[in-house]
């Protein structure tokens, strides 16, 4: 066999290519991202419309049923479902497996975009966004609470200080907050004022957005350049809005303050956020699509350091759950099992050849294939999560199967009278072929597994990739390293 004439003969060239390998799979390595699954782009995506004040047979005849109608003619549509709520309906559609979801995504709006103009005219712009399995979870839950401060306090030094860090970290995509207080002016009309003056809600309602709005009202030309003049009607203080003029009555003007109360006040909380029964303000840090969830993570509680130097003593922030960190403990978990795997593969081969030089040939095939399949995997753009480092670990007795069965022969000719040269040489070329055609059944069964349908064969494709990937360099190995180190 050729290459391993070659390896023989220039043992320094094949000790550098080796090097080589391990270098740039130490490198893949340090470039891989951590996830806790393959980032499987589903290829679907929902639609929520709302429709205040809609019961939900009209929400289906009037908004759910159209955009059935235009969202079905986009290409690569598999499936439409929609459900209708008070006020709201939910629109979830299905594409094909190989649609090309950017493309779907774009046609989707266009269609939504064209079908708005003929929806009611109460019902609010759709929200689109695809289906996702990872980004749905937030990376880290953490919340701020004090013994002494009041929530509106609270709640500013959670808007203002802590929410501003955490965006400006790097891989964050949004932030959810919750149990906020948030302060709301308020104008409570007396009825009787309303009725004895004939003035509607309605029109107190106009008179407030025209009194509280910046308009621009023209240029001004001087021959050399132009000047735009804006109006600055925006209302700086809340208790400037008392003395609003509503309507005239008998020539006199009439204000806002002559038809109710204006109450300055905190708003009603939408949501509601304890840590032990006691009052907090709790965040939910979601990461970016392509954002590594161990780097977001470990990023996110290096800001919550910072942080805490910079809140007052008596607020604190406290860490309730990183995702991160339990992705990271798994593989942790899967990395030791896997070294665990392979020193007891080397024991059991010590424990049957009886020879130490037998051992360290057959055992430097393990590491120099499990770092060289890390190439493979940067080059498919996978990651290291559950599948890859399984597959990492369930071919781990495989990996050196095709070395002890070489080293094996090449033993049984040196006992046969034969120099080393020589028993390396005819010793691999007599078994050459049967260890390929072990080898190749093995990427026979695993090949298949890579590219299977569906969503579970998307999942098992890093899982194939990375089991046969793993075996072919083994099978390079055992042909070049093996016979040379023996040759010695």
């Amino acid at each position: 066999m050729w290459i391993t004439r070659v390896s023989i003969n220039h043992p320094v060239f094949a000790t550098m290519v080796m090097v080589a390998l391990c270098v740039l799979g130490l490198f893949s390595y340090s470039k891989l991202g951590v996830e806790q699954m393959p980032d499987i782009s589903f290829p679907g995506a929902w639609m929520n419309i709302e429709y205040p004040g809609a019961s939900p047979e009209a929400v289906e005849r009037e908004v759910l049923k159209p955009v059935e109608e235009a969202v079905n003619s986009v290409a690569g549509v598999r499936k439409v479902m929609s459900r209708a709520f008070e006020g709201r309906g939910d629109l979830s559609v299905e594409f094909s497996l190989d649609t090309d979801m950017g493309q779907a995504m774009q046609d989707l709006r266009d269609r939504v975009a064209a079908v708005q103009r003929m929806l009611p005219r109460d019902v609010r712009a759709p929200t689109l966004a695809r289906w996702n399995n990872d980004n749905d979870q937030p990376v880290v839950n953490l919340s701020v609470l004090s013994a002494t401060r009041s929530a509106r306090e609270l709640s500013l030094l959670a808007e203002d200080l802590v929410s501003k860090r955490l965006q400006r970290v790097a891989g964050v995509a949004r932030i959810e907050i919750s149990g906020m207080t948030q302060r709301e002016v308020r104008i409570d009309l007396d009825p009787v004022r309303l009725r004895a003056y004939g003035v509607t809600p309605a029109q107190i309602a106009a008179a407030l957005r025209e009194a509280n709005a910046d308009q621009p009202v023209g240029l001004l030309t001087d021959g050399t350049q132009d000047a735009l003049v804006r109006v600055e009607g925006r209302v700086r203080d809340p208790r400037r809005f008392a003395e609003v003029v509503v309507a005239h009555r008998n020539g006199l003007p009439l204000r806002l303050a002559d038809l109710g109360t204006l109450v300055e006040r905190e708003r009603q909380p939408e949501s509601l956020a304890r840590l032990n029964g006691q009052r907090a303000v709790s965040f939910n840090v979601f990461k970016q699509q392509d954002a590594n969830i161990v780097q977001a993570g470990d990023a996110v509680k290096a800001a919550m350091e910072e942080l805490r130097k910079t809140l007052p003593p008596d607020v604190e922030l406290r860490l309730i759950n990183a995702s991160s960190d339990w992705v990271k403990g798994s593989l942790a978990g899967l990395r030791s099992t896997l070294i665990e795997g392979a020193l007891l593969t080397i024991a059991i081969v010590f424990l049957f050849l009886h020879s130490w030089r037998s051992t360290i040939i057959t055992g430097l095939t393990l590491p120099i294939a499990v770092i060289s399949s890390f190439i493979a995997v940067y080059a498919f753009g996978f990651t290291l999560n559950f599948m890859t480092m399984m597959a990492l670990s369930l071919c781990i007795g495989l990996l050196i199967d095709d070395a002890i069965v070489v080293r094996e022969n090449i033993v049984r000719h040196v006992q046969m009278g034969k120099g080393h040269l020589q028993a390396a040489r005819e010793g691999t070329d007599e078994i050459g072929l049967a260890v390929m055609a072990t080898t190749f059944a093995i990427c026979a069964v695993f090949v298949p597994v890579a590219f299977m349908g569906g969503i579970i064969g998307k999942f098992f494709h890093p899982f194939g990739i990375t089991v046969v990937v793993a075996v072919l360099v083994s099978l390079f190995v055992s042909f070049t390293l093996d016979p040379m180190l023996s040759s010695v």
